[in-house]
């Protein structure tokens, strides 16, 4: 892999200014230290035949001016507390490879992964890394990588749609600096003290242990596993077009339901990530928003839609406390924790799936019963990743992909074993097809765990 090129792009925009970060910048700083990354996400894509260098120049100068979370970087206080420092303009480089005789998108793949691994300085780094691979004089792939301080999902939408349009209008949105003025005011500061009675209360009455001892210490003991399923992308559809319930509320509610069963502990207690984008002026701003809420939910011994209206109900009081200042939850959660020693604080659930029919679709677009029952028991899981630097103690993703929906699953396997973790996923999926077939079906008791996880209640897809 060898650099053909580097390009020097200049660029100025608005928004300059430094001050303390935003809630949402302050929580995705947290989890960087605690897993000792910078957690960049990054993509390739092709380009358009005839894309020119200035073409993929002009692209990368969009970006930075129009974009304030572009431009930032992070200064430190002598006790390592950083603040955000917004740039009115500077210089960054993109990167031009050459293929020569390999693969262009295999040369992408690489340097995705390169630019990623590569180290990552908070105060003289841009969050943005960009690189073009050109093969016989043409332009023909572009990877981008982005340091999860510049936005969240939501808002990379948001962006990859300006720099499709170009708009040349203000930039959408309360920008962090503004947002972080905003939060130290006293209307801040209600709306945080909001957010800490609401998780208190839950965080007191939640039992001590979620999770059953783990039969093996394994090492490295921080794992990452993928299950993918066609039945559980099938039946979320068919579930969200028959009831007219939230797609994101149904896959809530199906994920306490197949937490219960492996734990055989209820409530549920869940940390639902949280767009916050239904906050005034937050819909269309690009920067790390979005935050971990806190859900209570009994599941247990009711049928599938009860647990459905149950967790839209719940889900109103979720997504109201889910905006709040990251260190004073933290300080409160060390409270609790000392205050109940041996208390295992609740796993994180992140959808991140965008389906457009998710909500809302007519029932006669839905997937048949007969379709999610040919496709239950296809999923296949796999473990991709073992290493010593930390994950999250326990964290799902849902994303849809091509042939179903992949839920992730991160985990230390000091806290959830292997096994549990898998039936968990595949838990999920079965719970899913169990409501798709019958929406009306019990979800079962919280002491008919081993029975479910042994594959004898349900539809179920675990063996």
């Amino acid at each position: 892999m060898v650099e053909a090129e580097l390009v020097a792009v200049a660029f100025a925009g608005d928004g300059a200014g430094e001050g303390e970060l935003s809630w949402g910048q302050q929580d995705i700083w947290r989890a960087m230290v605690r897993q000792e990354s910078w957690l960049p996400n990054g993509a390739w894509g092709p380009l358009p035949p005839g894309t020119t260098l200035d073409d993929v120049v002009d692209r990368l100068r969009y970006l930075m001016s129009r974009f304030p979370t572009a431009r930032t970087r992070l200064r430190f206080a002598p006790d390592g507390t950083p603040r955000q420092v917004v740039s009115a303009a500077g210089e960054i480089d993109l990167e031009i490879f050459d293929a020569g005789d390999a693969d262009p998108a295999e040369l992408a793949e690489r340097l995705r992964l390169r630019l990623q691994d590569a180290p990552y300085d908070f105060e003289r780094d841009w969050p943005i890394r960009m690189a073009a691979v050109r093969r016989g004089g043409e332009l023909t792939h572009l990877i981008v990588v982005m340091c999860h301080l510049v936005t969240d999902g939501l808002g990379a939408l948001v962006l990859l749609e300006e720099l499709d349009k170009r708009p040349d209008g203000p930039v959408p949105g309360m920008q962090p600096l503004e947002q972080a003025r905003w939060q130290a005011t006293p209307p801040g500061a209600r709306q945080n003290a909001m957010a800490l009675r609401h998780w208190e209360s839950i965080l007191r009455e939640m039992p001590l242990r979620r999770y059953a001892e783990p039969a093996d210490l394994p090492e490295p003991r921080h794992w990452r596993g993928e299950f993918r399923s066609p039945a559980l992308s099938l039946a979320l559809r068919s579930l969200a077009a028959r009831t007219g319930i939230a797609s994101t509320t149904i896959a809530l509610a199906l994920f306490a339901v197949a937490l219960t069963r492996v734990t055989g502990q209820g409530p549920a207690v869940i940390r639902p990530m949280v767009n916050n984008r239904f906050r005034p002026g937050l819909d269309r701003v690009v920067c790390m928003l979005a935050q971990y809420g806190l859900c209570r939910l009994d599941v247990a011994g009711i049928t599938f839609v009860e647990a459905f209206d149950r967790a839209r109900r719940s889900a109103l009081g979720t997504y109201k406390h889910a905006y709040y200042d990251p260190a004073t939850m933290d300080a409160l959660l060390d409270r609790v924790a000392a205050d109940r020693p041996g208390l295992q604080l609740p796993c994180y659930f992140n959808d991140r799936r965008d389906d457009p029919t998710a909500a809302g679709a007519e029932p006669s677009q839905a997937p048949t019963a007969a379709e999610v029952r040919a496709a239950a028991g296809a999923g296949e899981f796999r473990w991709t990743t073992r290493q010593d630097v930390p994950f999250e103690p326990l964290i799902v993703h849902l994303d849809e992909v091509p042939g179903g929906t992949q839920a992730t699953i991160f985990l230390d396997t000091h806290v959830l074993g292997p096994a549990d973790a898998e039936a968990l996923l595949r838990g999920l999926e079965a719970a899913a097809v169990e409501a798709a077939l019958d929406p009306d079906a019990p979800t079962g008791s919280t002491d008919e765990v081993n029975a479910w996880t042994a594959g004898e209640g349900g539809v179920t897809v675990c063996a």
